[in-house]
């Protein structure tokens, strides 16, 4: 949503500061007159409404993006704001924390996403309210490149798998891999889908691990790590006409521990180690996919 002018009352003809200004606009994002994701208004727009040269402007919106409240700023482009950080202490599953954060994440001009995991079920249901954001036109990247590493289908998956042990005819697997396949290929579909309808250049494209990750990792422009564990249950599952018994992990339930970048050292660490893992693997052991 593009966030309208409002009237504002300045004291007479006092000019505000730079701190007053970013103290009303900080206001109005706590109260919720601008949500996560809104554009504010140009810094011309916003000079004119409070009365202010634009360099007052520029500074108050400098002191708002150090606070982590603006996101997508840059020369030319009126900033958005941000969505909250993850309370520290608090992760939520996957299937609640990433699409806020993917939404984010597609609203730099540039947009990169690097994810590994075991079949990419949430990272497709969860680019849902992103990809609708393309089509509203409340976001308009100019480019999406999308990186996925998924397990091989020629290996012996750790998990999931029979808790009677793997037989020759292996009923787990099979339906592990056409999951994997029909997944990826409508991810890939909805993704490639904006570059004829939005003229949005989008690359997609997937590796194969010779392993089973234990961890689901998701790497936001190279500014985001997210990090979830697969705790594996015991549970079963119909298919083709017969009960599974089997190991498995629900992705969708992982806790998801956010790293940011601009939090700090030890974040910054962390997200930086991330990448270079993710870019190793894609670019050493792993294999062509084949989503067949």
């Amino acid at each position: 949503m593009v966030v309208t002018q409002e009237n504002v009352a300045v004291n007479g003809s006092r000019r505000l500061s730079p701190q007053e200004i970013a103290d009303i606009l900080r206001e109005r994002i706590r109260v919720g007159d601008l949500k996560a994701g809104d554009r504010l208004p140009t810094q011309a727009e916003l000079a004119e409404e409070f009365g202010v040269e634009r360099g007052t402007v520029r500074q108050a919106l400098r002191a708002l993006q150090g606070d982590g409240f603006l996101t997508n700023v840059s020369k030319g482009s009126p900033p958005r704001i941000a969505a909250p950080a993850p309370a520290s202490g608090a992760p939520q599953p996957t299937m609640v924390s990433l699409a806020p954060r993917l939404t984010e994440a597609f609203a730099a001009p540039h947009v990169r996403v690097d994810v590994v995991c075991h079949t990419s079920e949430t990272l497709m249901l969860a680019l849902g309210e992103a990809l609708r954001q393309i089509h509203e036109g409340s976001i308009h990247p100019k480019s999406i490149d999308v990186r996925i590493l998924l397990p091989s289908r020629d290996i012996h998956l750790a998990f999931p798998v029979l808790v009677d042990g793997r037989g020759e005819d292996d009923p787990v697997h099979k339906r592990w891999l056409e999951m994997r396949n029909a997944q990826a290929q409508v991810l890939r579909h909805n993704l490639q889908a904006v570059r004829s309808t939005h003229g949005i250049d989008v690359r997609v494209a997937f590796r194969a691990l010779p392993f089973t990750p234990p961890v689901k990792l998701y790497l936001l422009n190279g500014d985001e790590a997210l990090i979830g564990y697969y705790v594996l249950t015991e549970r079963q599952e119909e298919y083709e006409s017969q009960t599974l018994d089997m190991y498995d992990a629900l992705g969708s339930r992982s806790l998801l521990f956010s790293f940011v970048r601009q939090a700090g050292q030890r974040d910054d660490a962390f997200v930086e180690e991330s990448q270079k893992w993710f870019d190793a693997l894609w670019e050493t052991i792993t294999t062509d996919l084949t989503l067949s």
